[in-house]
């Protein structure tokens, strides 16, 4: 498969391939979303959720995929650093801010910050309709952040500390983004960077939370760990997804159109978590979705 996908770098189909997986990855990032938040502690979802993937790695980067370049191994530990960065970021945005309320900013600031970093270090360049579609979907953004702060009532007092910490978080998905488009450049097999990462980026949350994941009963841990499997795959999934839709077309191009996950993660909030959603709101989430549409035919 490995073969398959390099060859397809640059090419019509490559593009067409890395638009359906950057859409997959939208509809499964909204859902990885919702695991994390759920109706259990978002540090502990995530330290179970990155166990699980990180154990599940292990067979494959060892003895699956080709073993990294050398080069690879400075890439890893940067890769680690700033996946650890953002994790814990996304937790505290979490605790503080109901799921409908961080998820659309974390996502939708993402993609303007990955727009410009894709210039810098790919030396990708957009058209003037691609930029009026970041600008759409930046419109949504701050829009939506303006409605949460005036109506949302759902843990009002931490409301404003939310959305600023949605806000840098997304500064750290652009990061991570580009970051990890060069990583997965930088190997010769992409399905390398995609084994080790994960075994790699299954260790931090899992660490941090030891003392929490032992004391706990069989009765918490049985939920917990279904939860962890099923994330593990989501993981897999929509991370993998839109890694090598990075390798096959513009990463700004797919980092913005992933972002039509806030539509996905509006569903998901209110018919799974219970959220209320609402009109504005909803519209709102739609002028994100469509920014990221518009960028996407623009080009």
């Amino acid at each position: 498969m490995s073969g398959w996908l390099i060859s397809l770098e640059g090419t019509e189909a490559g593009r067409d391939l890395a638009l359906a997986l950057a859409l997959m990855a939208a509809v499964l990032h909204a859902l990885f979303g919702a695991l994390q938040k759920g109706r259990h502690d978002p540090w502990m979802s995530r330290a179970v959720i990155d166990l699980c993937y990180g154990v599940m790695a292990v067979p494959f980067a060892l003895f699956v995929v080709p073993w990294p370049e050398p080069h690879m191994w400075v890439i890893f530990a940067g890769a680690f650093l700033i996946h650890g960065a953002y994790k814990l970021l996304q937790a505290m945005a979490y605790d503080r801010g109901a799921y409908t309320v961080v998820y659309p900013v974390v996502r939708g600031t993402g993609p303007f910050f990955a727009v410009i970093g894709a210039g810098f270090v790919f030396g990708e360049s957009y058209s003037a309709g691609q930029w009026a579609g970041v600008a759409v979907l930046m419109a949504g953004i701050f829009g939506l952040a303006a409605y949460n702060l005036r109506h949302v009532q759902v843990e009002r007092e931490t409301l404003v500390p939310a959305l600023g910490l949605a806000v840098v978080t997304g500064s750290f998905v652009a990061l991570y983004t580009t970051y990890d488009a060069y990583g997965i450049r930088a190997t010769a097999d992409p399905f390398t960077f995609l084994a080790w990462f994960f075994m790699i980026d299954g260790v931090l949350f899992p660490v941090l939370m030891a003392r929490r994941l032992v004391r706990l009963t069989a009765r918490e841990a049985v939920p917990l760990v279904r939860r962890g499997v099923m994330g593990a795959f989501v993981a897999y999934a929509s991370f993998g997804s839109i890694m090598l839709a990075t390798r096959l077309d513009k990463v700004g191009e797919a980092a913005v159109l992933r972002e039509t996950s806030t539509v996905f993660a509006a569903l998901i909030g209110w018919w799974v978590l219970g959220e209320k959603v609402g009109a504005v709101r909803a519209a709102l989430m739609g002028l994100i979705a469509a920014g990221a549409v518009v960028m996407e035919w623009a080009g």
